[in-house]
């Protein structure tokens, strides 16, 4: 990945985040159960599609009517815990599936370019921006596309099984941003 790195103005660079903290929620989004879990991650459950919640080292990303993914800088043993805790007994589930997926960065001007490839979605700003999270497909393989800031930088969020041809499928389209643009 490093030596597929594009540096300049049609830059991109890809890198992995590999054994991050990802917790997957399921529960009633309008119960108290769903308060009780925002207040133990700092910031509420994301309530509309697309959208993400960040406080101190965790972030909550929608992915339907009742499951989020939480992605984290915490050790997943002691996150599941404190969110098991939240629930309190009432129906919801929590479940560490970190070592279900892996997280790809693909940042750099040229980074949406390179995604717009694969990706069914509008990912022009106007659509896409900083702090959307969406399940979606690049190339041929299920990811969680979610855009971090306005570099642009986006998390690819792959199975694991799926993480390596991912790479090497972004890496094939980063390499026509190494020669220069034809007018």
């Amino acid at each position: 990945m490093r030596a597929a790195t594009v540096s300049g103005a049609r830059g991109a660079r890809l890198t992995e985040w590999p054994f991050l903290t990802m917790v997957s929620l399921r529960l009633d989004p309008a119960s108290a159960t769903a308060d009780r879990i925002g207040a133990a991650l700092g910031a509420p459950l994301p309530a509309h599609c697309g959208q993400s919640t960040h406080a101190g080292p965790h972030t909550t990303l929608w992915l339907g009517p009742d499951e989020w993914l939480v992605h984290s800088r915490t050790d997943p043993a002691v996150l599941v815990r404190q969110l098991r805790e939240a629930l309190t007994g009432d129906p919801g589930s929590v479940v560490d599936v970190s070592a279900n997926r892996t997280t790809l960065e693909l940042a750099g001007p040229a980074a949406r370019q390179v995604l717009e490839k694969g990706c069914a979605l509008d990912l022009h700003p106007r659509s896409f921006r900083p702090g959307l999270a969406m399940p979606t497909q690049v190339g041929p393989v299920p990811v969680v596309l979610w855009q971090t800031d306005d570099t642009p930088t986006y998390r690819l969020l792959p199975r694991s099984s799926f993480a390596d041809y991912l790479a090497r499928w972004l890496i094939d389209a980063m390499r026509e941003y190494r020669a220069p643009e034809v007018p």
